[in-house]
């Protein structure tokens, strides 16, 4: 849900429609501001970002501007995000599916008039498998590209022994170590094979360093609809129509403003007041008042993201898999989505998503409320006792406050555990969890691409994804084998492995499905609900 850490990821909520109830709108609901003849688009977009450097970004904040910046290979269809041709016009597969020949558009350029050419992605794919950037989905690339891991690995220092090259200045040839059937998928949908001018990161010394000027609106040159005119952090980002995008003339926005907003009551009036067209989520007390009096200020839909508490298993008693199988069974999902959460979200029992392209785990977290007082007492905590306090983490989100509350009553009623609830604003969350400086705390990862493999990728223990010190040697050799499958149904028996050993070793608690519930004012055309939360910018437009 770039994966996104749905990176990932942040809140539990969203929803979409503005201002009408049954069809009138309120004053105070939806409230359209002064329409004039640009057309500006005002975003409601969570925290504020920590980067929005495609190749260094795992944030949902992060990658919801980074995708109005800089495009891919291949993009994403408005309505139901299927590939479509990006800076690439066209491309071929082998009869074996492991060569993608990828035809450049000639007529790409950055944002300062310089063509895009097949060099920037050499450039780019060997900046993201460089071992001292450290690039947190670099796995995004050599997982599936032949020779990519052992340059990663540092075994080579060659990067012409990885399976990228160049077959002319406009046609670039992936050679990849077996069938990938969803590989499309990630390119599109994935920032990770997102190419960044590499001339541009030399002169700012970024080819091996995160967090430079480059990012900087003096700075920048991107790729996509957009480019960066102003960053003020704390108050917005605004991005203006890029003229030198390809597709330049099927843009209809002006600008796009996007707002950081942690707390759902102030983007939530800021709604109402008409200063956000868009709001990332609402307050959770707020959804049935849209529900019943502006139902077409509600759009919800359900993402594939799940909301989950994640372990460092290497803490006491977090150590201990039958304290954190515990404290699995002791949350009541059911009452946390009916009261608490409020937006149709459905109870999680499993670390991956059913129904994806045909997959759903058969291994699910079952057990009783006196099994978990067992092993609470066999792990030496009975009823609690002499149990340490546990640090639960959460960044700043009255939605997240309130579920880590509802649950740290569960678990004191039910197994006498006492929670210490940590709040953090996002940048020093992202950090902390990122450097394993936690104990417990709220996650949630949605897919990159629809397919299965998006929920398992991030927990093999060579992961820039799994913080939880969790490592199950069975588990990475069965991803191996996964990846290397000829078949869907082998693919998918191997998943069913995978999945029973999260089920069983509980590096994380599931608790619920994402749905989003956002307010959308009527005026907006061109935004779709889709699963992955993905919204291409290009598409979007102002009936005034």
């Amino acid at each position: 849900m770039l994966k996104r850490v749905f990176t990932l990821a942040l809140a539990t909520l969203v929803l979409a429609g503005c201002g009408k109830k049954n069809a009138a709108t309120p004053s105070s609901h939806g409230k359209t501001a002064p329409q004039t003849a640009r057309q500006v688009l005002n975003l409601g977009n969570g925290a504020e970002p920590q980067d929005i450097d495609p190749q260094a970004i795992t944030g949902e904040p992060d990658i919801k501007v980074a995708g109005a910046l800089f495009e891919g290979l291949a993009s994403e269809d408005p309505k139901d995000l299927h590939p479509v041709p990006g800076l690439a016009k066209s491309w071929d597969i082998s009869a074996d599916g492991t060569v993608y020949t990828f035809h450049l558009r000639e007529n790409a350029r950055w944002s300062n008039g310089d063509p895009i050419t097949v060099d920037d992605y050499l450039g780019s794919y060997q900046r993201m498998l460089t071992p001292s950037f450290a690039a947190e989905y670099a796995y995004m690339l050599y997982d599936y590209i032949q020779g990519a891991r052992e340059f990663y690995d540092g075994k080579t220092t060659d990067f012409a022994t990885v399976g990228v090259k160049a077959l002319g200045p406009y046609t670039l040839q992936v050679t990849l170590k077996h069938s990938t059937p969803y590989l499309l998928k990630i390119i599109a949908s994935h920032c990770a094979w997102t190419p960044v001018p590499v001339k541009v990161l030399a002169r700012h010394g970024a080819l091996t360093r995160k967090s430079t000027p480059w990012t900087r609106p003096e700075n920048i040159v991107s790729s996509g609809p957009f480019i960066l005119k102003e960053w003020r952090p704390g108050q917005r980002i605004v991005v203006v129509r890029n003229p030198n995008y390809w597709d330049a003339s099927a843009v209809k926005l002006d600008e796009i403003h996007f707002h950081p907003i942690d707390h759902q009551s102030t983007e939530e009036k800021m709604f109402r007041t008409g200063q956000l067209d868009i709001t990332l989520e609402l307050p959770q007390g707020k959804i049935d008042t849209y529900r019943k009096e502006y139902p077409a200020s509600l759009q919800t839909n359900e993402l594939l993201t799940i909301y989950f508490y994640t372990f460092n298993v290497t803490r006491p008693p977090l150590n201990d898999k039958r304290v954190r199988r515990a404290l699995a069974l002791a949350i009541d999902r059911e009452s946390l989505v009916k009261n608490v959460t409020r937006g149709g979200q459905r109870p999680a029992y499993a670390l991956n998503f059913g129904g994806i392209a045909g997959y759903s785990p058969a291994a699910h977290l079952s057990g009783t409320l006196a099994e978990a007082k067992r092993l609470l007492a066999e792990a030496g905590y009975p009823d609690g006792k002499n149990c340490p306090v546990i640090e639960l983490l959460y960044n700043t989100s009255e939605n997240h406050r309130a579920i880590a509350e509802a649950v740290q009553a569960m678990w004191r009623k039910n197994l006498g555990v006492e929670i210490r609830l940590v709040n953090q604003e996002w940048k020093v969350f992202l950090d902390m969890v990122h450097t394993k400086n936690f104990s417990m705390a709220r996650y949630s990862w949605g897919a990159d691409y629809v397919d299965p493999h998006a929920f398992l990728e991030i927990w093999p223990s060579d992961s820039g994804n799994n913080n939880t010190n969790w490592a199950n040697p069975e588990f990475d050799s069965l991803l191996k084998q996964a990846l290397a499958a000829r078949t869907e149904q082998e693919r998918f028996g191997i998943y069913q492995k995978m999945d029973a050993i999260l089920v069983d070793e509980l590096p994380a608690i599931p608790i619920y499905y994402y749905t989003r519930p956002r307010a959308v004012n009527q005026k907006v055309k061109g935004f779709y609900p889709t699963p992955l939360d993905h919204h291409p910018y290009k598409y979007i437009y102002l009936e005034n």
